[in-house]
């Protein structure tokens, strides 16, 4: 038996949570974006949440696509590993609040 940590593996493992979506979740189709850094999401249906709200909606299964991880305390959202790297959070466009 192999000690060995299966590389394609590690993206899931640094989620702290991967929240099963509802069947009406959103999806995230943009960044909100403040000095280059996240600050909130915006949905497929518009609504623009702050990052806080976007991780609390995705751990209640209200979007799809993504985990939640945590970074120096802080939780945020990032995308679930595919094969596809054009629907990745960091590929998203902007947008301003």
């Amino acid at each position: 038996m192999s000690d060995q940590i299966d590389l394609s593996k590690l993206p899931m493992m640094a989620m702290e949570d991967v929240p099963e979506p509802k069947a009406d979740a959103e999806k995230i189709t943009a960044l909100v974006k403040e000095n280059g850094r996240v600050t909130g999401y915006q949905l497929s249906d518009g609504r623009i949440l702050d990052k806080a709200e976007g991780v609390q909606l995705a751990k209640e299964g209200g979007i799809r696509g993504v985990g939640v991880a945590t970074r120096k305390g802080n939780e945020y959202l990032k995308s679930l590993p595919d094969d596809t790297e054009d629907n990745n959070l960091s590929m998203l466009p902007s947008v301003k609040q």
